[in-house]
């Protein structure tokens, strides 16, 4: 009987598959009623979201987020292309949202949902008039070898977190 040949690459794969990669979990508490943080963090992306982070082949002039389940998620680039980089996977206004997140760990765009990780944010109204918005960014070992850099980058300094800050004060600007 002849040998069987293993790929190492595809081992490689199903061993990054097999393993659970922690979530990125953050939360900031912003000035604005959860149905006004809903839609200041979706269909106003483009009001906070940093020019520098995309991935297009030119530079950014904004940010759209079509709201509705499947909806894409993309930029408008300088050079008149649209860039995909995500696509509404829930559509729950005020409390829901969750994205594919569509970015290759060497940052190009993914196509196969299957192998896309998944931001969901909560809006949780306060009695005060505030508003917890809770992100977590899970799923992440779909993006097979390089998910542990792709989470290191996303839970990084200028990750999730200053995102999120971003996103907070225009919040609070719009209160």
């Amino acid at each position: 009987m002849p040998e069987r040949q293993v790929n190492t690459q595809d081992t490689m794969t199903m061993e990054v598959e097999a393993q659970v990669v922690e979530p990125v979990r953050k939360s900031i508490r912003v000035r604005a009623d959860a149905a006004r943080a809903f839609r200041i963090f979706t269909e106003e992306m483009d009001s906070w979201w940093p020019r520098t982070h995309h991935i297009g082949s030119s530079p950014m002039k904004r940010v759209v987020v079509e709201g509705r389940p499947m909806g894409a998620i993309f930029t408008e680039q300088e050079d008149g292309t649209n860039c995909p980089w995500g696509s509404v996977l829930t559509w729950e206004p005020p409390h829901l949202f969750v994205m594919a997140w569509q970015i290759k760990p060497d940052w190009q765009f993914e196509p196969d949902l299957s192998k896309c990780s998944e931001v969901e944010v909560r809006f949780t109204p306060a009695d005060d008039g505030t508003t917890l918005v809770e992100l977590e960014h899970r799923g992440l070992q779909r993006h097979g070898m390089g998910c542990a850099k792709m989470r290191e980058q996303v839970n990084a300094e200028g990750g999730w977190g200053a995102l999120l800050g971003m996103f907070a004060a225009k919040a609070d600007e719009a209160s």
